[in-house]
């Protein structure tokens, strides 16, 4: 396994562990809206969070389908783009999901707090289907073969769905669809670049 992905996986693992073992101290990492409620201690936004929430997770099985996706789809795109490029790759994920999150729960004058991987693995897929839009994948559940730009295109739609609908609550579909928009536009404004060296 590539060392940057390997090295996100096990800080996941980490602050899962962490988390579970001391609970009240995770809640001034995950991703709150901006305002003045203070429900909680230490509830509220902070800068720091549009990158910590990703590293807390509400469960075990939600830990193990994003750090499943960040090992299956991470470790070739960090292959491809190397060590700096990918993290720099992965974080402005993180953050496009995070700040797409924040407007979402603005707009709907919700105060819950966010956690998870999902925006930077959502753009994962994103970037693993742009460079490799003719490899195959196979879901999970059902374990239907498909290209990996169908599966992204597809997983987008289903998303796009969910939140349009509000179905699945408690689940940050218009992170996941920020997170994939950010890589779109990194590897989009990296692309221009390289293309303009030549």
């Amino acid at each position: 396994m590539p060392p940057v992905t390997a090295t996100l996986i096990a800080l996941n693992v980490i602050a899962f562990l962490l988390s579970s073992m001391a609970p009240r101290l995770a809640i001034g990492f995950a991703l709150w809206p901006m305002g003045e409620w203070m429900l909680l201690p230490g509830a509220g936004f902070a800068p720091w969070q549009i990158v910590t929430y990703s590293f807390l997770h509400g469960g075990l099985l939600h830990l193990t389908f994003n750090m499943f996706g960040l090992y299956m789809f991470g470790s070739a795109l960090e292959q491809v783009l190397g060590t700096r490029r990918y993290l720099v790759y992965y974080f402005a994920c993180v953050v496009s999901a995070a700040i797409t999150q924040l407007i979402v729960l603005h707009l709907a004058g919700t105060f819950v707090p966010t956690v998870g991987a999902s925006g930077g693995v959502f753009g994962l897929v994103l970037g693993y289907a742009m460079f490799f839009p003719h490899h195959r994948v196979v879901l999970l559940i059902p374990p239907i073969p498909m290209s990996a730009r169908t599966f992204a295109i597809a997983y987008a739609a289903i998303e796009l769905a969910l939140g349009v609908f509000g179905s699945q609550q408690g689940v940050a579909h218009f992170a996941h669809l920020g997170g994939m928009a950010g890589g779109w536009l990194l590897l989009r404004h990296w692309r221009l670049r390289i293309r303009s060296r030549l």
